[in-house]
């Protein structure tokens, strides 16, 4: 077989998987039902809100000094 043939065939092979893996992948999320608003709510109050933090002000350099 010659290089560009099989490099080809690898590209397909490669491609299908991760076409199925995809397909897959979807199937199965689609069972996941929609959060309420009660788990919402708890996980707005364990995580935080999305509320931006406040600027950090003289905090440590995050870059070596070289």
């Amino acid at each position: 077989m010659s290089r560009p043939v099989l490099i080809a065939l690898l590209v397909a092979v490669a491609a299908a998987s991760s076409a199925a893996t995809v397909l897959i992948l979807n199937s199965r999320n689609t069972g996941i039902p929609a959060l309420t608003e009660e788990q919402r709510a708890v996980r707005e109050k364990f995580f935080g809100s999305d509320k931006e933090l406040p600027p950090v002000k003289e905090g440590q350099e995050m870059r070596p000094r070289w």
